[in-house]
């Protein structure tokens, strides 16, 4: 626990390595080290069994069933392993949301963890949706330590009874500390018996702990239901990265809440996060000296896919019964029937026309919020990009892919100009458009779940405008909203929360729905039945010109709906830009020229390509040495050139080219001073499958071997 420790690791890197190449069972036995192994998930989110309940099937890479069967192989080959939590695990799906969540007596989760025996379970922020009194009946279940060290009773007193455990394997003991994003109250703050509660900073929290363990333990390990980087804090009281700064003891960190992988073994101790879902595991190795002092430290992430599932899990009576009660709960009630699909069809593949357009899906949620709550205007959220109501059967798990969360509705009295704040801050989920931009993108900062869209009102999003800027022509029942205007506003009591937390609006809760958003929907389908996809269209976007019907928009769709592209999620394409090459789906430009005497191919500036194809099998250097010297896989060292001069003169060449020291002749275009290649005649410089169609040239080539190391995040 001493602060040096993380300068001890560092200095013991290279006889770590002779450590990790000789077996682990005869060097601990010779040496007295000690290997310990901890195994952490978060954010599995109810996903207990390995199911998709919206799509009725078995998953084939997630679940805690999988992670269960990892677990075991992993304590087969080392019984010094750990097992942690770092929350969001009671809720995400039909079964713990919509079944067990109103009842929780034996509940699969809790079930599952004590299957698994898990040394410890760190609170994360759904596990507050349902209020306090729920949350305790499920951590009553749970026979681990259940960890949160920064929420506090009335009386100073830890929630769960715990803030820290400490666990004994091989010796060495192991203080694992629980914390959990102080934001809680953001979000669940009118929710029952969280208002009673105190959400400390969470370095402040972990210092509280480590003082309080002193001597106690030989190794801390933090668990944080939080990212590395402030989340809404300007303190760093949400941000994991305070509790490194501020706690030099700690020596192990696991972070939860972002759905993130992140690996990080370049600083003094291993950090990592997992992704949702029980779809992957994070797993750091330690070992430790004689004297009980870490040696060397890894974390990596482990996939699920390929893992079979532990029958032994799913034979648990708690989980077998859940199972087969939401199974029943979803196949046994056909709740109405689509007259036809509520989306558009999306004009390129991975670019939702749910959050580019008003659709069915969209207003039919609308629709039942004004409806239950006699509000003027509501807001909703595509919470996923492909949320939709398929032609035919509607069961419960259709009503839980267009509605993931369980919220209630608030109603609050808010003025024409928090209305528009409020839509202004909505508007920053998209990037502004720039000329020349063929798509509409995504702010990668606003996630969809903060997309909200409205419904009682009529309005345009001018998306040429930067954010703050672009909500224009708002009108309410035909006429212009003034900032003076008094209206009811309809939104779920996580946004609520929000607004107000934002000082976006002002008012006071004036209504609460006594049912969920998903029971309001129930029952309409059930009036409505069929229920036609109908949009009245009250919103568009403006501001933008997507060209079309241009053709080299055309061709850049096909590139990405054949998946040859990466998807323009978060970055337009802009066609002002020359945009020619695509290596591994990723856009690069090239100076090129279409010779007319060569059956109109187009051939691609050598050193263009150089640059583009760096980081990958096909990278190559070339330089000038009285002929062109090209070497495979080295690192292209040229500077950047100057465009290809317009109408500059072209000459057809026959250059030889030295391709790692052997001669290779040629057929090129010669343009002020550098040569210009076809696809054809870069395959054969250096054994490729590039393609070229519309004057784009397309290589899909794997990764150099030494490009895919770093951290993830």
């Amino acid at each position: 626990m001493s602060k040096q420790r993380r300068n001890r690791i560092l200095s013991a890197v290279l006889s770590a390595a002779l450590v990790l190449s000789l077996s682990t069972t005869a060097l601990a036995a010779e040496t007295g080290e000690v290997h310990l192994t901890i195994i952490g998930t978060s954010d599995t989110h109810g996903n207990v069994w390995g199911y998709s309940y919206e799509d009725m099937k078995e998953s084939t890479g997630d679940g805690l069933a999988r992670v269960a069967t990892y677990v075991n192989e992993v304590r087969a080959e080392n019984p010094n392993t750990i097992l942690v939590d770092a929350g969001d695990t009671i809720q995400g799906t039909i079964m713990t949301d919509d079944l067990y969540a109103k009842d929780t007596a034996d509940h699969p989760v809790p079930a599952a963890l004590n299957y698994m025996q898990y040394d410890a379970w760190v609170l994360g922020n759904h596990e507050f949706n349902f209020g306090v009194d729920n949350l305790n009946a499920i951590v009553d279940q749970a026979e681990m330590p259940v960890l949160a060290a920064n929420v506090k009773n009335a009386d100073g007193s830890y929630l769960t009874g715990a803030g820290y455990t400490i666990v004994e394997r091989g010796g060495v003991k192991v203080a694992i500390i629980g914390v959990t994003t102080p934001n809680i109250p953001r979000w669940d703050g009118t929710k029952q018996g969280v208002a009673d509660l105190t959400f400390e900073a969470m370095a402040d929290a972990v210092s509280d702990c480590i003082d309080e363990i002193g001597s106690n333990a030989d190794v801390i390990m933090v668990s944080a239901h939080a990212g590395l980087g402030a989340e809404y804090s300007t303190d760093g009281a949400d941000a994991a990265q305070t509790i490194l700064d501020q706690c030099p003891e700690v020596d192990v960190l696991q972070l939860g809440h972002t759905h993130t992988t992140y690996i990080n073994n370049d600083g003094a101790i291993p950090v990592g996060e997992t992704k949702n879902n029980a779809g992957e595991v994070i797993r750091y190795d330690l070992t430790l000296n004689s004297s009980k002092e870490i040696t060397a430290a890894t974390v990596e992430t482990v996939s699920m896919k390929g893992v079979e599932p532990d029958q032994g899990l799913r034979n648990v009576p708690a989980i077998q019964n859940a199972q087969t009660k939401t199974v029943s709960f979803i196949q046994d009630n056909v709740l109405g029937h689509a007259a036809a699909d509520f989306q558009p069809v999306n004009e390129i593949n991975g670019l939702p026309e749910g959050r580019l357009q008003d659709t069915a899906v969209i207003d039919l949620i609308g629709t039942v919020q004004l409806e239950n709550s006699g509000a003027d205007v509501t807001a909703v959220a595509l919470f996923k990009d492909t949320s939709d109501l398929k032609q035919g059967d509607l069961n419960y798990g259709n009503l839980f892919d267009i509605y993931k969360f369980p919220n209630v509705l608030y109603t609050v009295k808010v003025t024409g100009a928090e209305m528009k704040a409020y839509m202004e801050w909505a508007a920053a989920c998209w990037n502004q458009w720039q000329p020349g931009d063929m798509n509409i993108s995504f702010n990668p900062d606003k996630p969809g779940y903060l997309h909200d869209h409205f419904i009682g009102l009529n309005y345009e999003v001018n998306l040429s405008k930067p954010a703050g800027q672009r909500i224009e022509n708002v009108t309410f029942q035909g006429k212009p909203l003034s900032d003076t205007q008094e209206l009811t506003l309809c939104v779920n009591d996580y946004r609520f929360t929000g607004l107000k937390n934002e000082g976006i609006i002002s008012g006071e809760k004036l209504w609460e729905s006594s049912a969920s958003v998903r029971d309001m929907l129930l029952v309409y389908l059930g009036q409505h039945d069929p229920l036609e996809p109908t949009v009245d269209n009250n919103w568009k976007i403006t501001g933008v010109d997507l060209q079309k019907n241009n053709p080299q928009r055309a061709a850049y769709i096909e590139q990405i709906n054949s998946g040859k592209l990466a998807v323009p999620y978060n970055k337009s394409i802009n066609l002002n830009e020359a945009n020619n090459v695509v290596v591994n789906g990723h856009l690069f430009s090239a100076a090129s020229a279409v010779s007319s005497g060569l059956g109109d191919t187009t051939f691609f500036r050598l050193r263009d390509l150089a640059a583009a194809f760096q980081g990958t099998e096909a990278a190559f250097n070339v330089d000038w040495n009285g002929s062109v010297v090209l070497t495979r896989g080295g690192t292209y060292t040229g500077s950047t050139l100057p465009d290809r001069t317009e109408g500059s003169a072209i000459t057809y060449a026959t250059p030889t080219v030295l391709v790692d020291g052997k001669p290779v002749e040629i057929s090129a275009l010669y343009i002020e001073g550098n040569y210009y290649v076809s696809a054809d005649t870069i395959n054969t410089l250096l054994g490729t499958q590039a393609t070229e169609q519309n004057g784009v040239l397309t290589l899909t080539v794997d990764l150099a071997s030494d490009a895919g190391n770093g951290n993830a995040g």
